[in-house]
């Protein structure tokens, strides 16, 4: 197998907390030494990466990929390279496709085509109740032999609390990852913004913050009688964290990401009705936002996830209570991301931490570090580059972007899965 020797680079190692000068060596798909010295081992081949940042590549849970069902708007090959480019090594596909991810049959079509088609590792997520309506769950052992990696109906919430204390029950016995999506279903429902000052002055239909501190109470009560494992998928509001605090204080097995959208993003970013700007949930209040950058620097947030959401122009261009939710983030994902080193508050390894060893660490994966034996998942960037985003360049199919025509920095320069080079920037 090809050794190949990274050099001159900057390496960042969410696992240490470091982000020092050195040189990185790969072995038959995996990392086998990093270093500092100015003495580097031998290899057939050397990268002098120019001073540049070397880093786990980014592990994003929450991908929606709409293959079945909804081809036009993404498909497996699309999103993979879309990732690729956008320095994501590995994919966590959502199961809310066309018909949902809900049988070991529709798992393994879904495998089948990510195995053809996509250049980036791709792990699917099944659904935890049977075409995500909260009724009856799914069989999670078959579905977890098929190769599910966690379960989740989404933005759809079990309502029915005996249901889903039994998927979390049987959940548990297996051994298997619940994602859930703390709001209160009744108070969110139709909401198309946060409540307050702006969404008065809009005329918008707006849920209180309130509503994801409920859902949380009600998932982390479960947790408590259940014992399951749960991550839950966004948090983007102050209210919810002091319940977070305490769940872990009190040693629940519960972990948490957000969108890389709340983090930099907020609810007058949607102006005069832009519905790029949609997302579920809402964009919050600029407090809010700020919250959750310190729960992320604090630890308290894990996970930084794309909750990449392809959408046509059809879903999108209606007035902004009708247009679809969500936006596309693989390509987006880190240079949004960087906005945060940017502004000093996190630092590259608190980033990467994040984005990469926290997710693999709670899917039970060896990616998302640079220490020997990982997997050569790499991703190699400048984060000071600067660019002003065009949609039309993406490569996802769907070119649904908030932060079209904005200026941004961090240029992925390349991207390796196994060592194996699978985005060159031109």
């Amino acid at each position: 197998m090809t050794k190949i020797l990274f050099t001159n680079a900057r390496l960042i190692d969410p696992e240490h907390g470091t982000d020092t000068p050195g040189w990185l060596l790969t072995d038959g798909g995996r990392i086998s030494a990093t270093g500092s010295e100015a003495d580097t081992p031998e290899a057939d081949e050397r990268h002098d990466c120019n001073g540049a940042c070397l880093a786990p590549g980014i592990v994003d849970i929450g991908v929606k990929v709409c293959e079945p069902g909804e081809r036009h708007k993404e498909s497996y090959r699309s999103a993979g390279l879309a990732a690729a480019r956008g320095g994501v090594t590995t994919m966590i596909t959502r199961p809310d496709t066309l018909p949902a991810v809900d049988t070991p049959e529709v798992l393994s079509f879904a495998l089948r085509r990510a195995n053809e088609a996509a250049p980036v590792n791709v792990l699917p997520m099944a659904a935890l109740t049977k075409g995500r309506e909260g009724r009856e769950m799914t069989e999670i052992g078959f579905l977890m032999d098929a190769g599910a990696v966690a379960f989740t109906d989404c933005d759809h919430v079990i309502t029915n609390t005996k249901v889903f204390s039994r998927a979390l029950s049987y959940a548990r016995s297996l051994g298997a990852l619940v994602v859930g999506h703390p709001q209160e279903p009744g108070l969110s429902a139709g909401a198309a913004a946060t409540s307050g000052k702006f969404a008065s002055l809009r005329g918008l239909p707006a849920v209180s913050p309130m509503a994801e501190r409920m859902g949380l109470d009600r998932d982390i009560a479960l947790l408590e009688m259940t014992g399951a494992a749960y991550h839950a998928d966004q948090i983007t509001t102050a209210r919810a964290l002091p319940a977070l605090e305490r769940a872990k204080r009190n040693g629940l097995n519960i972990t948490a990401g957000t969108s890389i959208h709340h983090l930099t993003l907020n609810e007058l970013d949607v102006a005069n009705y832009r519905t790029f700007f949609k997302v579920k949930p809402p964009l919050r209040a600029e407090d809010d936002r700020q919250a959750i950058i310190a729960a992320l620097r604090d630890g308290l947030i894990d996970v930084i996830s794309s909750m990449h959401t392809p959408q046509d122009e059809e879903s999108k261009r209606l007035p902004f209570e009708e247009a679809a939710s969500g936006a596309v983030a693989l390509e987006t994902l880190l240079p949004a991301a960087l906005r945060l080193y940017h502004s000093g508050d996190l630092t590259l390894a608190q980033l990467f931490r994040a984005l990469s060893l926290n997710p693999a660490r709670r899917l039970g994966l060896s990616a998302g570090r640079l220490t020997p034996g990982a997997p050569a998942d790499l991703l190699l960037f400048n984060p000071d580059t600067p660019f002003v985003l065009d949609r039309f360049t993406l490569l996802s199919k769907s070119k649904n972007t908030p932060f079209d025509g904005a200026r941004m920095q961090g240029k992925v320069l390349a991207t390796y899965v196994a060592g194996r080079s699978v985005y060159e920037a031109p």
